[in-house]
């Protein structure tokens, strides 16, 4: 390629990786570049990860962003919005969610700011955010890494987090699991205790602009550097899969 990659290639690269070995799984991407990213994955690493069109097919060749499989790409099946809660259900889906609010332990808040009774700015409320971490992996990206986004504490728990999953004594929150929160600024995981910390640093960012922009403290002793695109992966995107650029308009840079 005659440039190399952008800041959101390389966390488009990211979110396909969180997708590497899922297998035949309903795969669900909120966010370009995690749109982005789950298309790279199906191309290259994943060829079984299922891919809906955000309507109600399933497509075996992706189509460009913004462009649904009726208007281009291969439809290889249809399921109907009432199928999608069996799927869940069943744990045969793997999300990558937004988080306006994600705290240490990886609860994660998309409904409200500030006290639920009163709130300062409503959100989209919790969605289906419970049902996505009690039953199947759930990852979540962050497109501007600031600590008004990774808070000691959400304000309300949209997203369950491991502290919760841990010390609830049903079996109702055996199948959850968090895998990977990505931002603009890196991928964060979870150590044994479930407390996230810095699995890698995008290129060019450092443990304190991190620490600068995160509400709690993060342990970056086995931080590494986030891997490059190679040539092929950078292909995909930029002539198949987003020719447009709007990764850009998410992330700049």
């Amino acid at each position: 390629m005659t440039t190399g990659p952008s800041r959101a290639e390389i966390c488009a690269v990211a979110c396909a990786d969180a997708w590497r070995g899922a297998g035949e799984v309903l795969a669900h991407a909120v966010g370009t570049i995690p749109a982005v990213g789950v298309r790279l994955a199906r191309l290259t690493h994943s060829p079984d990860l299922v891919l809906s069109d955000g309507e109600a097919f399933l497509m075996s060749d992706p189509p460009p962003l913004g462009r649904t499989a009726a208007a281009g790409g291969t439809i290889e099946g249809w399921v109907p919005f009432r199928r999608i809660f069996d799927i869940l259900s069943s744990g045969r889906r793997h999300s990558m969610m937004g988080a306006s609010q994600v705290d240490q332990y990886g609860n994660q808040n998309i409904s409200a700011i500030g006290d639920w009774r009163r709130p300062e700015r409503a959100l989209i409320g919790v969605r289906g955010a419970p049902g996505n971490t009690v039953n199947h992996r759930t990852d979540y990206w962050v497109a501007r890494h600031t600590a008004r986004v990774f808070v000691p504490a959400v304000d309300v728990v949209s997203g369950v987090g491991n502290d919760r999953a841990r010390a609830h004594t049903s079996t109702s929150l055996r199948f959850h699991n968090l895998g990977v929160v990505i931002s603009n600024l890196g991928v964060f995981d979870y150590d044994d205790k479930g407390r996230m910390r810095i699995r890698s640093l995008h290129p060019g960012v450092s443990a304190d602009e991190v620490a600068a922009n995160t509400g709690f403290e993060l342990d970056a002793s086995a931080a590494v550097t986030t891997r490059l695109p190679d040539d092929r992966e950078l292909e995909l995107i930029r002539t198949v899969i987003d020719p447009t650029a709007s990764r850009d308009r998410e992330v700049p840079g």
